[in-house]
């Protein structure tokens, strides 16, 4: 897998913006049948602690998740399924991205910097973080939101990026 360059990014977010409804639900059962643990921490766990501080937060986190599965299936092919993945996987996941953000709360380094590191995809989470922003600025309420909502997408593109690295296909 690759960092992005920009016209690949645009031309993968054209491609999840052009999506008709009925395409969309197609790509998101497609990926709850590939994925169910991961479907359901990311768009079930996630949100509700998102909404916690902002329902409509949670809103685009979901919206921008949609883009993160359109724009790494144009970019790199299907999602692979649980079954292409270790079945220990998700687990391991879970512990190292547990394990990070225990020294990070440590270290002044912020997660943003810390997944840049390794996550490659700059481009997609700048794409990310200024989507936010824009939104949470159309509302004063949505602003207390911001952090929790970009620190959920850091994670979420970690996961896909993961997922495409470490397939056994």
């Amino acid at each position: 897998m690759h960092e992005l360059t920009t016209p690949e990014l645009y031309k993968a977010l054209e491609y999840a913006r052009s999506l008709d409804e009925t395409e969309g639900r197609k790509i998101l059962n497609q990926f709850q049948e590939d994925q169910p643990v991961l479907s359901q921490m990311v768009f079930q766990l996630f949100p509700m602690a998102i909404n916690e501080q902002n329902q409509d937060m949670s809103h685009v986190f979901m919206d921008l998740c949609f883009d993160i599965i359109c724009v790494y299936q144009h970019a790199f092919g299907k999602t692979p399924t649980q079954d292409e993945l270790s079945p220990e996987w998700l687990e391991k996941q879970a512990e190292l991205l547990s394990t990070q953000l225990q020294g990070l709360s440590k270290q002044k380094e912020s997660l943003q910097e810390h997944f840049d590191q390794q996550i490659k995809q700059t481009g997609l989470i700048n794409f990310i973080n200024d989507s936010i922003d824009e939104f949470a600025a159309e509302d004063k309420k949505r602003k207390p939101a911001i952090k929790i909502t970009e620190t959920m997408l850091l994670i979420v593109t970690h996961l896909f990026s993961n997922i495409y690295t470490h397939s056994k296909v």
